[in-house]
């Protein structure tokens, strides 16, 4: 719960402590703040034992840290009744990464080379516009195409 407290964070809420508190009455609140957590703690050990002896014997595998999310699909996951290990394992993201990195990589270089050679003009510019119809649009120049807006993903956004 506290993991990330270091100790110049200890040292700064015992001198507030002192403080608020003063020396003589620090000795008693910590005493009580003690005991607060204390009877909580049984409050809620106590809690969770009428829980359990109310739902019966068939929930003596209940645990009450499963009804967080994260932990009850984890636990979920990692049960091997749906066959998800030998997925997990078989799945190797680097060598997928890389194999789609080269398809990109070759893809990019044919294109590269195609319209190298034929969207050249006299004026050594290269075209930078995509697509097989490279000489039919540098002709149609007088008439800008419309460009269409990329298609709407709600679950993108």
């Amino acid at each position: 719960m506290f993991n990330d407290i270091g100790l110049p964070e200890v040292i700064a809420l015992v001198v507030l402590a002192v403080l608020v508190f003063g020396p003589d009455k620090l000795p008693q609140v910590i005493q009580d703040v003690a005991r607060t957590i204390r009877k909580i703690r049984d409050f809620s050990d106590n809690a969770k034992q009428d829980i359990r002896n109310e739902l019966g014997p068939e929930f003596k595998d209940f645990e009450f840290e499963d009804l967080n999310p994260k932990t009850f699909i984890r636990k979920q996951l990692d049960s091997d009744e749906l066959g998800l290990k030998e997925i997990r394992n078989g799945f190797d993201l680097k060598k997928e990464m890389a194999e789609v990195g080269d398809a990109v990589q070759t893809v990019g270089d044919v294109r590269d080379d195609a319209s190298s050679s034929s969207s050249s003009t006299s004026t050594g510019r290269i075209s930078m516009t995509k697509g097989p119809d490279l000489e039919k649009r540098s002709e149609s120049a007088e008439q800008p195409a419309k460009p269409t807006p990329p298609p709407f993903d709600s679950d993108a956004t």
